[in-house]
């Protein structure tokens, strides 16, 4: 009896392309996630000097500096003109709103002296035809004063008979204190009778009520903010359900082979004169990866504590990283990293094998906890040292250079292409070992791998 055929096989249906993970949403939550962290941590930087700063007052409250003699040959020493509010609402420049202006003087001869603040317009008409000394510039440290001299005789009267002080004292050790309101005022110093030779040894100070509300608005804003920041890398990182990964896929590396690949097929049929316009054409890319390095930088960080606390680099990080390595690599390929292409880079943070440059990075293991401390700067010292080298002064957001080996053989290689329509073979594979060096090494210090960077182009 005959077994009956088995009916023929029908070919299974075409599996469904895998939703990608990086969509557009997820992206700017990361990049808007970072800038905000990175806002954030500034806010609160500044918050906390500001509070530092508040600590640092005198018993009275003020801010001061330390005592300096100023001296001139002339009969008055006068300060540089200090304009406040001359364009700003009123009411944030009342009198004594802002600060509390004081100047504290002594004379090193024991003769009486004089310090004043007024109008700049009534001590001007005062100080007409009168020998001065114009402050022009004051460093403290180290001290030093830049004055203008402005010749002239003796004023037809002593300073402290005048009436348009706005706050003035005399004698042995003067202390003027004034309210910093609306106008533009200057201060004068001068011996009490008008007479020649003014020195004094004077130390200022500032008392500012406001400071401290400011530190603390800046600090609870920064705060918010993070948190806020905290809260877009979290779901940026993370992604829907549709997008996330089952565990772990961690590939065998083959023996004496590195774990970043990166590889570049030449066009045969370039341009001889895009290369010219490439810089204008690159350009939104460029925006775009200066976001998106940004968001590197941020997330490089919380991967450096995820590894030091549990010894692993979190997947949804590592995989928008290596998209942003393989997206850089794209456009230096196709702009002036390699000039390799004249197809333009797609927006993507995927692999892309279908584009003619392509690198990938294999996920890791368990990482080290004790070599995330120091193998991002201090071990990779020496390969930085050769970078200089190969890509200059340089490695700015993975693409941009300036002045090294790699820009030289490039721009070699563009001027050769435009006479002769070629590109040389031989060049071309060396600036595709420079590049393949750099993301090995980019790859290190962003601790996406632990085993150390082959000294070789290969």
């Amino acid at each position: 009896m005959s077994t009956p055929a088995p009916p023929p096989s029908q070919p299974s249906p075409p599996s469904s392309p895998a939703p990608s993970r990086w969509g557009a949403g997820r992206i700017v939550l990361l990049v808007v996630g970072s800038l905000a962290a990175l806002f954030a941590l500034v806010a609160l930087a500044a918050g906390g000097t500001l509070l530092w700063a508040t600590t640092q007052k005198d018993a009275d409250g003020y801010f001061h500096t330390s005592t300096h003699n100023f001296a001139t040959a002339s009969y008055a020493l006068e300060s540089d003109d200090l304009d406040i509010g001359q364009e700003g609402p009123d009411w944030l420049f009342e009198q004594g709103r802002l600060a509390r202006i004081r100047i504290v003087g002594s004379s090193p001869r024991n003769t009486p002296i004089f310090i004043g603040i007024g109008p700049k317009a009534r001590v001007d008409a005062y100080l007409n035809g009168v020998g001065h000394a114009v402050i022009k510039d004051v460093s403290f440290d180290p001290f030093r004063v830049r004055m203008r001299v402005e010749p002239g005789n003796k004023p037809s009267t002593p300073p402290g008979q005048q009436s348009f002080w706005a706050a003035s004292d005399e004698g042995a050790s003067p202390t003027v204190a004034w309210d910093v309101a609306k106008g533009s005022w200057v201060a004068v110093v001068m011996n009490a009778d008008g007479s020649q030779a003014v020195s004094a040894d004077l130390a200022f100070g500032a008392k500012v009520g406001w400071l401290i509300w400011v530190a603390i608005g800046l600090l609870i804003f920064g705060a918010l903010v993070l948190a806020a920041g905290g809260v877009m890398l979290f779901f940026g990182a993370r992604g829907g359900p549709a997008t996330q990964p089952g565990a772990p896929v961690v590939v065998p590396i083959p023996a004496g082979e590195y774990p970043v690949r990166l590889d570049g097929e030449l066009d045969p049929q370039l341009s001889r004169a895009l290369w010219l316009v490439k810089w204008l054409l690159a350009i939104p890319h460029y925006v775009v990866l200066a976001f998106l390095w940004l968001a590197f930088f941020v997330l490089t960080v919380v991967a450096f504590f995820a590894i030091l606390f549990t010894g692993r680099y979190p997947r949804s990080i590592f995989d928008f990283n290596l998209g942003v390595m393989r997206w850089t690599w794209r456009v230096g390929f196709y702009s002036y990293s390699a000039l390799g292409t004249d197809r333009y880079p797609p927006f993507s943070l995927g692999a892309e094998p279908d584009y003619p440059a392509r690198l990938d990075v294999a996920y890791p293991g368990e990482l080290s906890r004790g070599l995330v401390l120091v193998k991002w700067w201090l071990l990779a010292i020496p390969h930085y040292l050769v970078l200089v080298f190969f890509v200059g002064g340089g490695v700015g957001f993975g693409w941009v250079r300036w002045g090294g080996l790699d820009v030289l053989l490039v721009l070699f290689a563009a001027v050769y292409l435009l006479f002769t329509g070629r590109y040389p073979r031989d060049i071309f594979e060396l600036v595709i070992g420079i590049n393949r060096w750099v993301f090995r090494v980019i790859a290190y210090a962003a601790l996406m791998r632990d085993e150390y960077p082959p000294f070789r182009l290969r």
